[in-house]
């Protein structure tokens, strides 16, 4: 009688098929669960359009004072062409802001943070740049530079600069304590511990600025 070992006939629920059934089970219960995350946002969004429609087509409110959805979507198809310069010149404005004020506002952070003077002697000034409407300067501001441009990317930097600023300082006070003093048992330098501790503990708060 021969010793050659039959093969068993695959049921398709062997050890090797198990890890391959619970991974995908694993993937398809990601799948369900990020689905409302998706579809709450976008039913809620289009019940909000519908409702804002209905709003402008009841009360027949003028389109100068408050235009529908669908008028808008008809406005962007119809004049383009015009509208896309526009919208290429604010895109530019708006990141040539956000670039100054991170610039700006992390360089100044890690300056106030290297000193405790020069934190409490100007940032009271930077507290009242934010709170000071840009509305109200705008026109001393275009007055002053003679740019329109240069003026609008002036309003932007000032909105955008502070929240940097403040929450840079914030992230680079929040390392460890005991991390920090871990450094200056082994001598390490102030820009030793600014770049290998206070930059990566401040990266959260500047992302979420």
């Amino acid at each position: 009688m021969s010793d050659v070992a039959h093969p068993q006939p695959h049921d398709g629920t062997d050890a090797e098929a198990r890890p391959v059934f619970a991974q995908e089970r694993r993937i398809l219960g990601i799948a369900a669960s990020s689905w409302p995350g998706i579809i709450a946002p976008a039913v809620i969004g289009i019940l909000m359009l519908a409702a804002w429609e209905a709003v402008v087509r009841i009360r027949e409110i003028p389109v100068y004072i408050l235009p529908g959805p669908l008028v808008i979507a008809q406005t962007l198809w119809t004049d383009w062409p015009s509208l896309s310069q526009s919208l290429l010149i604010t895109l530019r404005i708006t990141f040539a802001a956000l670039i100054a004020a991170v610039t700006v506002g992390v360089s100044l952070a890690i300056i106030f943070t290297q000193s405790k003077w020069l934190e409490k002697s100007l940032f009271p000034y930077a507290v009242i740049l934010q709170v000071t409407p840009v509305v109200s300067i705008a026109p001393l501001i275009i007055i002053w530079v003679g740019d329109i441009n240069l003026s609008l990317l002036i309003c932007a930097w000032i909105v955008a600069f502070f929240p940097i600023l403040s929450n840079t300082i914030l992230g680079l006070n929040s390392a460890d304590h005991n991390l920090i003093n871990l450094f200056q048992l082994y001598r390490a330098s102030r820009w030793q511990t600014l770049r290998y501790l206070r930059l990566p503990a401040a990266l959260p708060y500047f992302l979420g600025a």
